[in-house]
């Protein structure tokens, strides 16, 4: 059985209804909108996100979950997805998890007001039904995602990156959201319990373990639907980068920043920084860094009873840093 079908096997129930009710969320009487969303619908990933939601919940309240817990899932789905649809307009980006973007197929005003729909079908969501806390996790998750692309925006145009400032960057852009689907799990089940607060730690030492695998992957040799080297190409400065440049020497330093920065566009200077940054212990540098990421994680689980759900979040924990893409 493929890692992803076991860690869902224990909200497997969950999950087929929580499908119907994310689409009922989604309809308008406009016929061009439901077409859009309808294509969305059917082109979805392997939906982590609501997996993180049905699991957490599951493991902090001895297996029951509610109304809550389906809408908390429905808006960080309908939330996440607005976000991609602005993020493929922004990227200029024809693709989306191999087949044609939204703004690829439909232009870009009608994916951002797409986009614009889902974002606000997931406030009303949670308005309509009184669920101002969750509303609240999913509005901070927004506000910091936006922060931590525009930080990574200005911060990549001087390369003046240091490891704390990309931690910030990553716990942004990548973790908030993990943290939320956490966060939001506990809250639909446990309203105003501490294990809101826990929960949303542990979502973001899981996307913080998360990213920097992302960022392993520019060095690797596997095939995983994105080239080698393409961080480099487009300067985005990832920690086994950061590690070299900050223990090198000046001469060498100069030499990396001006690869990145004025030959990234040249396979074999990029090539070569690549190798550089591999000699210099820069890849082992990062995969500690994920580990301990890993680790702190799984102590936090560590203080719930045994259970499948218990099992089920300890397995997405270890794919996370396993996974081949």
């Amino acid at each position: 059985m493929k890692v992803i079908s076991q860690i869902k096997l224990p909200v497997e129930k969950e999950m087929e209804l929580f499908e119907k009710k994310f689409f009922e969320s989604m309809s308008s009487k406009v016929a061009l909108l439901n077409r859009i969303t309808h294509f969305i619908v059917n082109r979805k990933g392997k939906q982590m996100r609501p997996m993180f939601v049905f699991l957490v919940a599951k493991m902090v309240s001895d297996g029951s979950v509610n109304e809550r817990t389906y809408r908390g899932a429905s808006v960080i789905e309908l939330i996440h997805t607005a976000t991609l649809v602005h993020d493929d307009v922004v990227d200029d980006s024809n693709r989306r998890r191999g087949f044609f973007s939204i703004n690829a197929l439909w232009k870009n005003k009608i994916a951002v007001l797409v986009g614009d729909y889902l974002l606000s079908k997931g406030l009303l969501l949670s308005i309509d039904n009184n669920d101002f806390d969750l509303l609240k996790i999913i509005s901070v998750a927004v506000k910091e995602m936006s922060e931590g692309e525009l930080l990574q925006i200005e911060k990549a145009r001087r390369l003046d990156i240091t490891e704390t400032i990309y931690y910030d960057i990553i716990r942004q852009k990548t973790a908030t959201l993990i943290a939320a689907c956490c966060s939001l799990g506990a809250a639909s089940v446990k309203p105003e319990s501490n294990e809101i607060a826990k929960m949303r730690r542990f979502g973001e030492l899981i996307g913080m373990a998360f990213q920097i695998k992302d960022d392993l992957f520019d060095y690797g040799t596997q095939k995983i639907g994105k080239p080698t080297g393409i961080d480099i190409k487009e300067q985005k400065m990832t920690l086994p980068l950061i590690y070299v440049l900050n223990i090198v020497s000046k001469k060498e330093k100069d030499w990396v920043i001006n690869s990145v920065k004025n030959h990234n566009k040249d396979r074999k200077r990029v090539r070569e920084v690549i190798d550089f940054v591999k000699d210099k212990g820069g890849l082992d540098y990062a995969v500690k860094r994920m580990k301990e990421f890993q680790r702190e994680a799984l102590l936090i689980l560590e203080d719930y009873p045994d259970s499948v759900y218990k099992e089920s979040l300890v397995l997405m924990v270890n794919y996370v840093i396993e996974r081949k893409k």
